[in-house]
């Protein structure tokens, strides 16, 4: 199964609809195929000028670690000496935060990841499940 346009485009919807429902602050959101090319974007009014990148390196870091960044963040707590190193060999496409969720299709395979970035970490997380499940689509082992 390859991630639409339309699927991103919901995602995206979605995720920002649970932001206002959150009160959370200005949102980027970002969508990327299994080969971390975009799909889709967002930048809510009022977003900062870095969010799209963050956004984007938690998606990109998903993908190339193959783990939603929230596990990824805690493995980088116990080693950071080697996630520093694979920031630095990355030119910087991986950020330590929760906010970069894998998409899954029904049969669990990942055609995608979502970014998010503007609030804390858990918030943006909680957006971009929110999102993924609008779309009939799936995270982690959820299937």
């Amino acid at each position: 199964m390859t991630l639409t346009l339309l699927q991103a485009r919901t995602v995206i919807d979605a995720a920002l609809e649970q932001a206002r429902a959150q009160h959370a602050q200005p949102l980027s959101v970002v969508v990327l195929d299994a080969g971390a090319h975009p799909v889709a974007f967002a930048r809510e009014d009022g977003a900062s000028l870095f969010r799209f990148d963050i956004a984007r390196a938690k998606a990109t870091g998903a993908l190339g670690m193959g783990a939603d960044t929230r596990v990824i963040a805690g493995r980088a707590a116990k080693n950071p000496a080697f996630f520093q190193s694979v920031v630095a060999a990355t030119g910087g496409q991986l950020a330590l935060s929760p906010g970069g969720v894998l998409i899954r299709d029904v049969e669990g395979a990942v055609i995608g990841a979502v970014g998010i970035s503007g609030d804390t970490g858990e918030v943006d997380e909680a957006c971009g499940l929110a999102g993924i499940r609008a779309a009939g689509l799936f995270h982690g082992d959820a299937r």
